[in-house]
C-alpha cells in the first residue's frame, strides 16, 4: 500500500486515520460516465479538496458509478 494511506494524521487535540469509501451510482445505472464527464468530476473533486479539509486519495469510475476513497478530520461527517 501507499505510504500516504498508512500515515496517521494529527491535529491540535487528536490523531486520526480515517478513510471513507463512497460510491455514487448513476440513476437507473445508465452508462453515462464517459471521458469528458470523468475529467469534470476529477476537477470538481480537486476544488472540493481545496475548499474543505478533505483529501481525495483515489477516484475510480466505471460507466455507471464512481468510487471515491477519501480521508478527513473526524469533525467532518461523511454525509457533509
Amino acid at each position: 500500500m501507499d505510504q500516504d494511506i498508512e500515515k496517521v494524521r494529527k491535529g491540535y487535540h487528536c490523531a486520526w486515520q480515517i478513510h471513507y469509501h463512497i460510491v455514487f451510482p448513476v440513476k437507473y445505472r445508465k452508462a453515462l460516465l464517459d471521458g469528458e464527464v470523468a475529467v469534470i468530476i476529477q476537477e470538481t473533486s480537486r476544488e472540493i479538496e481545496e475548499r474543505y479539509e478533505i483529501e481525495m486519495e483515489a477516484i475510480g469510475m466505471d460507466k455507471d458509478h464512481i468510487h471515491i476513497l477519501c480521508g478527513a478530520h473526524p469533525k467532518m461527517s461523511p454525509g457533509r
